[in-house]
């Protein structure tokens, strides 16, 4: 049995389940950009993603390879600027530094998902021009690769709103706590990831 969900105001899965737990996926699994662009292509067996799995930039050029089996980044594309996505390190860095960024499997625009998708503006936007707010999201991730922070930064000066949420890592699952710590000279350490998005019409948050 095929089933569809929204992640996000732009991206759609479409999954398929076992006739006898209609809550356990299984089988072929794609998530779509606008509902036109591919940008996550795998498969599931009994709710666990299996194999080699794709995704894509919104262009649909292919940005990262990633083996759920034995839980390996096959291939990722260098950074693109097309994105609102910054990588910061907590230690100054020089010149001669050989450095690289916490990775998250699924690439930006599927893997970052869940980070946009769990927030809600505390308040009602039926009156409001969400045009008027920005947002970034901001990810601390530990040298053990594992999220040890998670906060919204809102603001609006049309509105005179400046405020930051802090939310419960606890909220996300397992999986969604899990990224591939950056380096700094080889050894693993603390580095942020920085989310710009837009705030919808709904008062949740999505990609630019």
């Amino acid at each position: 049995m095929e089933r569809k969900n929204k992640l996000s105001d732009s991206i759609i899965e479409s999954f398929w389940v076992l006739k006898s737990n209609k809550d356990i996926k299984q089988g072929l699994y794609r998530a779509f950009f606008k509902r036109r662009t591919l940008v996550a292509a795998g498969n599931y067996n009994n709710d666990k993603k299996t194999g080699i799995w794709n995704f894509y930039k919104p262009n649909g050029l292919l940005v990262q390879r990633f083996n759920y089996d034995n839980n390996k980044l096959i291939f990722e594309s260098a950074s693109d600027t097309l994105y609102d996505v910054h990588y910061l390190f907590d230690k100054k860095l020089n010149d001669s530094d050989m450095i690289t960024r916490p990775v998250k499997a699924g690439g930006i625009y599927y893997g970052m998902t869940p980070y946009l998708g769990i927030f809600q503006l505390p308040f009602e936007t039926f009156d409001i021009n969400t045009d008027n707010f920005d947002a970034t999201v901001e990810l601390l991730i530990s040298p053990l690769g594992r999220l040890a922070d998670y906060k919204v930064h809102v603001i609006s000066p049309y509105y005179n709103f400046n405020q930051t949420f802090n939310l419960d890592v606890n909220l996300f699952n397992e999986a969604d706590r899990q990224f591939i710590p950056a380096t700094l000279n080889g050894d693993a350490v603390l580095s942020r990831i920085i989310i710009r998005c837009y705030v919808t019409g709904t008062g949740k948050l999505d990609f630019y």
